[in-house]
């Protein structure tokens, strides 16, 4: 084992091939090598000089930490391989972007803002609740509410034992049998939006996600992607993110 470097499945992350866990779940798999050899934990270290393997392809350095900002069509899984065969962002993507892994996931039918990066570690900074970033979403849901089973949810709400955190929420209009709402989490739990909704008797036909922390969906069109320049991460990111990250 090298003295020096880091372990594997830090170095496959920072290298932008998948989350550290996600990481140390291809390790188990047996398709990571290391100058010819299997490996078969992630506690192993490695340096940059070193034959490093993914199923046979070679990983290079890791590059500095990089962003891109994507606006997902609907009709798109978040997953590098579907075992159902649909379309994936990472395939309709393909030879556009240097490998990269979205921060958190938006499901087939979501629209919106995702976030892209080549390193697993900024993936899973941003991923954090921890952190504290807003996700904000565009709601178009069939049904009625009021602003006040609204603005009981600031508070969180308990769904089926599931604990949900505070939630912002507004009515912005209604068109025929459906409500427009604006919805704002910190949390992000799987089908967090379509949950709430649903326990408030309406059915959610159309998600589209606006913002994530301080990014910006704004008016970019949708499958287009643009990496955010490196001056305006730093600044949006924040002096201890880009430490932790090493930007």
């Amino acid at each position: 084992m090298a003295e020096d470097g880091e372990r594997i499945a830090k170095y496959l992350a920072r290298a932008g091939v998948a989350s550290r866990r996600e990481a140390e779940k291809l390790i188990e798999q047996g398709i990571v090598t290391v100058d010819g050899k299997t490996l078969t934990t992630p506690a192993f270290k490695v340096t940059a000089d070193m034959d490093i393997r993914v199923d046979g392809a070679r990983i290079g350095k890791p590059e500095r930490p990089r962003l891109w900002r994507y606006h997902k069509p609907d009709g798109l899984v978040t997953t590098h391989k579907d075992p159902q065969g649909r379309a994936t962002v990472f395939s309709v993507l393909e030879g556009r972007l240097p490998r990269v892994i979205s921060v958190g996931r938006l499901d087939l039918t979501t629209e919106g803002l995702l976030l892209l990066t080549n390193d697993g570690g900024l993936a899973r900074i941003l991923e954090l609740p921890a952190t504290g970033w807003t996700r904000r979403y565009r709601v178009r849901a069939y049904g009625r509410t009021t602003q006040g089973a609204l603005d009981a949810l600031k508070d969180g709400v308990e769904i089926d034992g599931v604990q949900y955190g505070p939630i912002r929420a507004k009515v912005d209009q209604v068109q025929g049998g459906n409500s427009w709402i604006t919805m704002s989490i910190n949390e992000g739990k799987n089908r967090e939006v379509r949950t709430v909704m649903r326990h408030l008797g309406l059915t959610v036909n159309r998600l589209i996600r606006t913002s994530y922390g301080p990014f910006q969906l704004g008016k970019l069109q949708k499958g287009a992607v643009e990496e955010i320049p490196g001056k305006q991460l730093k600044e949006q990111l924040g002096a201890k993110i880009c430490k932790d990250v090493g930007l």
